[in-house]
């Protein structure tokens, strides 16, 4: 890079930071939520909502928990105005939502906003008007005193409208670019406006301190906040707010500092969906909370929902890594970490534990509607064996031996990386079926039968390369026996014999599963398994399917 001489810091640092938050280790309650989705995130999109959108989108948000919603700037637009009306008109805001409205802090434009809430129980109404050094250098070119001026007239407006029309709105001032606003300034201007306004305990005004655009660190933003908590005036009736984009990419760590340092409120939007880099994502701020055991006081249950909501009226996308909503940010492809959350999950069964702790997993993904069997263990090339007997185990009930998931773990993942692709459970339960169940690629069982004798006797027929043979053989159990009759007579030579069975279903219709290995000439363990309704016809096929395979890994030879 080049071009550094050409940029200098744009923000102005409290001079003598009190830092109490510093000495705050976690947000102990969740502040007050404002959606800006409506009015701040519509004007970022390439093509804004329509009406039906916005109202679908209205619906979302009333649904996930919002009270304070800022619906648009309807003196800007009729499609603003309409929107407001016709939320008002058909009455869908409920009792215990109040819907927010922007206003410059021009007259006409005051009256408009003010006419649009007509019929509307609870509204906000906010002023806001530009106060950073840059913008009142190079856009308006005015002193001080003239930015004050166009605030506390503002302000006054707001009380003579009110009183003409008789409402009682809760009010709002946001001095925008506050970031590049001398504290000391920006605090001079609130300060104006809340003598204007003079909020009580049951009417409190909202003083709102917008990262408009983020120019500097979080512990920066939190001594402003910090510093405007201190010294507002009023300050018990007075909420205090933070509206933080993300230029810098730490608009959570701005608002979350800036709650420790004092602020009562958040606006944001769901995603971070806004101007530029967008607003903070209040989606990522409220599950922060909750995976902290605090409650948000807003429902992220159903995160596919709501993700397939917003994607299709808003046309944007929901990163696969965004936290808490992507559809990759569980799951878990390296066998390290597939093998930790297995075995976490197993601990967690084990323990009956009451909290969650389980490895690479912040939060429970059931808490957000993601399901474990498609969304938490995800098997390619990189996958290991204890995230692949995982799944099998979880998805289809295989409790495949420990020795025996290692050998599966590299036959699945052989398969992935060849085909260079993600396999789906099913895919994966394809491959453990093809390559290791009921097996008879070169000796096929046709029938057995038992007799004790005292010890176990057997009699087998099987067919190789279409012939029919009769085996017989003596051995201490059905599977020493059967064992003993292919070594004895048809030269398959193999030892340690190995098998572990389980039930795989339940009633009346239960299979069995049996999983079986040998130990060949080499040295080289091989695995097999069978499933059967019965229990020995299950251990017996698995025993075939051992052999088979081993005939396959000696070059087809017997």
């Amino acid at each position: 890079m080049i071009n550094t001489n050409k940029y200098t810091r744009q923000f102005f640092p409290v001079a003598n930071p009190t830092r109490k938050w510093v000495n705050k280790t976690y947000i102990e309650k969740a502040p007050t939520w404002c959606s800006v989705d409506l009015r701040d995130g519509n004007q970022s999109l390439i093509i804004p909502m329509s009406l039906e959108e916005k109202l679908e989108f209205f619906e979302l948000l009333v649904k996930i928990g919002f009270k304070e919603i800022e619906v648009g700037f309807p003196a800007a637009s009729e499609t603003e105005y309409t929107f407001l009306r016709t939320l008002i008109d058909r009455n869908m805001i409920p009792d215990d939502v109040t819907v927010q409205v922007l206003t410059q802090s021009r007259e006409h434009i005051i009256r408009k906003t003010f006419e649009s809430l007509r019929g509307c129980k609870n509204a906000i109404v906010h002023l806001y008007n530009s106060t950073s050094l840059a913008q009142r250098e190079q856009v308006f070119r005015k002193s001080k005193e003239e930015i004050i001026k166009i605030a506390t007239d503002g302000a006054e407006l707001f009380e003579k409208i009110a009183a003409e029309m008789g409402v009682n709105y809760r009010y709002e001032y946001s001095p925008e670019s506050f970031t590049g606003t001398e504290p000391e300034f920006a605090l001079e201007i609130c300060n104006a406006v809340l003598d204007i306004w003079k909020p009580t305990a049951d009417r409190k005004a909202i003083i709102n301190i917008p990262v408009t655009v983020e120019l500097s660190s979080p512990h920066v933003y939190a001594d402003q906040v910090e510093y405007m908590c201190d010294n507002l005036k009023y300050r018990e009736n007075v909420v205090v707010s933070l509206h933080p984009h993300n230029d810098r990419g730490c608009a959570v760590a701005d608002s979350e500092l800036g709650i420790l340092a004092g602020a009562d409120r958040i606006e944001g939007t769901l995603f971070g969906n806004g101007e530029r880099t967008g607003n903070v994502d209040i989606v990522t701020l409220g599950m922060n909370m909750y995976a902290q055991g605090v409650e948000p006081g807003l429902d992220f249950s159903n995160m596919p929902e709501i993700a397939e909501l917003y994607e299709r009226v808003t046309r944007m996308q929901v990163y696969d890594r965004q936290p808490y909503a992507g559809k990759l940010v569980f799951a878990a492809f390296s066998g390290s970490h597939q093998d930790a959350i297995a075995k976490g999950m197993k601990w967690r069964e084990e323990k009956q534990c009451s909290t969650w702790t389980v490895p690479y997993l912040p939060i429970d993904p059931g808490d957000v509607g993601r399901v474990y069997e498609t969304d938490v263990i995800r098997i390619n090339s990189q996958s290991g064996k204890g995230g692949i007997g995982y799944l099998l185990e979880r998805n289809f009930g295989y409790v495949l031996p420990a020795k025996m998931r290692e050998d599966v773990g590299y036959t699945v993942k052989g398969v992935s990386d060849h085909a260079h692709a993600e396999l789906s459970p099913e895919e994966v339960l394809g491959v453990f079926t093809d390559t290791y169940v009921n097996i008879n690629t070169h000796i096929k069982l046709v029938d057995y039968h038992f007799v004790r004798t005292p010890d176990i006797h057997v009699n087998l027929t099987v067919e190789i390369d279409g012939e029919t043979k009769e085996l017989t053989a003596t051995g201490n159990g059905r599977l020493d026996a059967v064992s003993n009759a292919v070594k004895e007579q048809l030269g398959v030579k193999f030892s340690d014999l190995t098998y572990e069975e389980h039930a795989l279903t339940q009633g009346s219709s239960s299979q069995a599963i049996t999983y079986v290995s040998i130990t060949l000439e080499n040295g080289k363990k091989v695995w097999g398994a069978g499933i059967h309704d019965d229990i020995i016809a299950s251990s017996v096929n698995a025993l075939f399917s051992a052999i088979n395979r081993s005939i396959d890994q000696n070059g087809g030879n017997n």
